[in-house]
């Protein structure tokens, strides 16, 4: 074995594409896996003899499984190449989601999720460090944007595609797909992705130290803030549409999901570039959109579809942007531990964003979820524009540090 370097680490050599989207195809299968129960759950409460509700507590459990495992799954497994755990990972998908087509009992099922839960906290910790370390600093953005596409193509397609097989050829037939699609991208991985050595046991750095170095805390407290508003709105948009006297609350989710692909487009074209600017621009747009919905005008429809166009638009490349700042703050060779945090932290902002979102809803009704979502999403914004030293420069200093190189057998 040899280190060298690849082919797209050179400055100007095109994007390994084929392994962006091997990465891509990856994230979307763990959002399939997460998601597709929430569309099922008629179909699935009577073979599994339970009460809707509980199917989507299958959700939910995935949920808590990835915020728990995150963080020490990836401090267990640093030391191990990044390829075969990627590779296990997807595995792990693949005999989760075979469990569940075949289980006809609730409490095995809800523990396939569980596992799911684990492998998906697992997967994301390493999708965006892979990317990022698969080309020059320069282009590292462009690479994280093609990764989280993956994100934004299944929940506007692949979960509305996903339901709709499922009713046509049933819901364990769709678990069953997924669980093949994991397989192959397996075989996909090991070809297209270069083998990344682990963390060496005297160069580890500590994950305390990495969580305290500059510009990480103020990119996980972007990130909380971000989901936690976000999530007081996109969890109960029907009500929210139902109040304002708009019947299709299918059609703004489309919408929504329609216009996340645009964000995640133009992120993509201004992100190595404008990082900074675009971010600021995106979280300012969804702090438009709260203050436009606040007073009312909903009940204007063409300004409520309008308005979550534009929501989706924001939201489409944020998480991008806020990853690759993440990346660019800890480095490359420590994204997987930082990015842990993240995943913890995202899903902290999912559940906060959820619950909070639920106690405006009962207590004050559908009106106030706007002003609920904006204070978190203006601290947001705040945040971005005061941490220009480390964590949101307006010129990205980022350097590839030793040690990312891929290690590749001599042939």
């Amino acid at each position: 074995m040899t280190v060298s370097s690849t082919s797209s680490q050179v400055k100007g050599a095109p994007l390994p594409w084929s392994g962006l989207l091997a990465l891509s195809c990856a994230a979307f299968t763990a959002v399939m896996t997460e998601l597709l129960p929430a569309g099922l759950l008629p179909a699935m409460a009577p073979p599994l003899d339970v009460a809707e509700s509980r199917i989507g507590f299958l959700v939910t459990g995935y949920a808590a499984a990835s915020f728990l495992a995150a963080v020490p799954l990836t401090a267990a497994l640093r030391g191990l190449p990044r390829r075969p755990v990627l590779c296990g990972a997807l595995l792990g998908f693949a005999v989760s989601n075979t469990l569940v087509a075949l289980s006809s009992s609730y409490p095995l099922t809800f523990a396939a999720r569980l596992l799911a839960g684990a492998m998906g906290g697992t997967l994301w910790a390493l999708l965006a460090g892979c990317a990022a370390r698969m080309v020059p600093a320069g282009r590292r953005g462009r690479a994280v944007a093609i990764v989280l596409a993956g994100i934004t193509l299944a929940l506007s397609l692949g979960v509305p595609a996903g339901t709709a097989l499922a009713g046509a050829v049933g819901w364990r037939a769709a678990f069953a797909t997924l669980a093949v699609l994991a397989v192959l991208l397996v075989g996909w991985i090991r070809l297209r992705v270069p083998a990344f050595p682990g963390e060496p046991a005297h160069a580890r750095v500590p994950l305390a130290r990495v969580a305290l170095r500059p510009g990480v805390r103020p990119v996980l407290s972007v990130t909380l803030c971000l989901l936690l508003g976000h999530q007081v709105m996109y969890t109960y948009v029907a009500p929210f549409a139902e109040h304002a006297g708009y019947g299709r609350t299918d059609l703004l989710l489309a919408v929504f999901g329609t216009a996340t692909v645009a964000g995640i487009w133009v992120t993509g074209v201004l992100i190595d570039r404008h990082l900074r600017h675009t971010l600021l621009a995106a979280l300012a747009l969804f702090s438009g959109v709260l203050l436009t919905l606040g007073p009312g005008t909903a009940r204007a429809h063409p300004l409520l579809v309008g308005a979550v166009a534009l929501w989706g638009v924001a939201f489409g490349g944020a998480p991008t942007l806020i990853q690759t700042a993440l990346v660019d703050a800890s480095g490359p060779a420590e994204a997987d531990v930082a990015t842990s945090l993240q995943t913890t932290v995202y899903n902290a902002g999912i559940a906060a964003g959820s619950l909070t979102g639920g106690v405006a809803l009962d207590s004050l009704g559908p009106e106030a979820l706007p002003w609920t979502a904006l204070p978190p999403a203006l601290l947001a914004l705040a945040t971005v524009a005061a941490a220009r030293r480390h964590a949101f420069p307006g010129r990205r200093h980022a350097a590839t540090p030793q040690g990312n190189a891929p290690v590749e057998p001599v042939p």
